[in-house]
């Protein structure tokens, strides 16, 4: 095998692993996006469509399909344009080298203990809350627009920022790390049809967040106390604070350390087994 055939096999892998990256990333974002997954089913009907007439002669609908399939794209870009844009600031969202600030277990459980004790306060008080916790997405887009804070986590001053009449209250708070990094955040609020009428702006936008990014998102009903989290487009609602705060633990775990985990049971299994 010579030096040139090894270049070009290495570039044909390069242009196919790229290709896949892109398949999966839309795949992605479109197991999120009502809206593009009811595109995408038109255009599949639209393509079967053309095949049928294709194949049985129907020469009018095979006439219009040409004219639909030649100018569609030009017209799914103008309609789908916000959409497009979403799945394109997502991309851009992603961090390669993850999260900014790997947390040691210490950390964590320090940030979860004072995280799960503000929502026992809130709850038990009907204070309404929206905690989001950046992990590999950048959530700077939502920081600039936000009342910038940057103060170690205490459960103290997480209830006081949700306290009635304080101005940031109606807004959300961002943790980065160990830290917490803003309030009074807006977020995008979710169009999925999963979700309950009953639930109102803050399980939404805690929804919508979650579904463009792969952040943590913390409700705190103001009507009923119940508490909820958001991750990865699903909205978990009326846990226990002891559910919240086991979610918590493993969401946040490295995944370095979630393998190493995984490896090390796999081991003690297969010692056990001899």
């Amino acid at each position: 095998m010579t030096f040139n055939s090894i270049v070009e096999l290495i570039k044909k892998l390069i242009d196919v692993l790229i290709v896949w990256l892109a398949l999966y990333y839309i795949l992605k974002s479109l197991r999120k996006n009502v809206k593009m997954v009811l595109l995408f089913k038109g255009i599949l009907i639209i393509l079967i469509l053309k095949v049928l007439s294709d194949v049985l002669g129907l020469v009018t609908i095979g006439f219009l399909l040409d004219y639909v399939i030649e100018w569609g794209p030009l017209a799914l870009i103008v309609i789908f344009q916000p959409e497009i844009r979403s799945v394109l600031e997502q991309l851009g969202r992603s961090q390669l080298l993850g999260r900014h600030k790997v947390l040691t277990v210490d950390e964590r459980e320090k940030m979860v203990y004072e995280i799960t004790n503000a929502l026992d306060y809130l709850r038990k008080q009907s204070i309404g809350a929206l905690i989001v916790i950046e992990r590999d997405n950048s959530l700077n887009d939502y920081i600039q627009k936000s009342k910038k804070i940057y103060a170690e986590i205490s459960s103290d001053l997480l209830i006081s920022i949700f306290f009635p009449n304080n101005p940031l209250h109606d807004g959300g708070l961002i943790i980065q790390g160990d830290k917490i990094t803003s309030a009074g955040a807006v977020f995008p609020t979710s169009d999925s049809l999963k979700i309950s009428k009953r639930l109102g702006t803050r399980h939404r936008a805690a929804l919508g967040v979650s579904e463009a990014t792969d952040c943590i998102s913390i409700i705190v009903s103001e009507e009923t106390g119940r508490l909820s989290l958001a991750i990865d487009g699903e909205l978990y609602y009326n846990l226990t604070l002891d559910e919240v705060k086991l979610r918590l633990l493993e969401e946040l775990r490295p995944k370095k350390e979630v393998l190493v985990d995984e490896e090390e049971m796999k081991d003690e299994a297969s010692n056990e087994n001899a």
